[in-house]
């Protein structure tokens, strides 16, 4: 009786934990490595080149993280609505990345001013 009890409760465990692995409860989903999301220049270049493929903004959830992979100065980033209502901004030094929570599913616009008064935009979705 005792070991078929132990056989019963090492089943029962073996299930739970293979279920969890499963339904990625233990944690063992890769995340994604994000949408990206295209960049724009707003205004003609000041500085005479283009700095878009130096901002690599990407979106997982309701993560939007900006990585500049590049030296372009201090850089003033701002996220907005689709309907001009500011969500969060952050001043920043590059080459550096830095990180917005948005917290509503929508659409969104990512505004980039550099010091030279060049401007950059690039337009993405939140999903629930």
């Amino acid at each position: 009786m005792k070991k078929t009890t132990t056989l019963v409760l090492m089943l029962c465990l073996i299930l739970s934990g293979a279920l969890c692995y499963a339904h990625s409860e233990a944690r063992t989903k890769v995340k994604e490595d994000g949408i990206p999301i295209g960049i724009k220049e707003s205004t003609g270049s000041m500085s005479g080149t283009d700095k878009s493929g130096s901002i690599i903004p990407t979106i997982v959830d309701h993560t939007l993280t900006i990585i500049f992979s590049e030296n372009i100065g201090v850089v003033y980033a701002e996220v907005i609505t689709d309907a001009n209502a500011p969500v969060d901004a952050a001043l920043t030094i590059t080459p550096n990345s830095i990180q917005f929570f948005i917290p509503n599913a929508g659409n969104y616009i990512i505004n980039f001013t550099l010091s030279n008064g060049d401007e950059y935009y690039g337009e993405f979705m939140v999903m629930d």
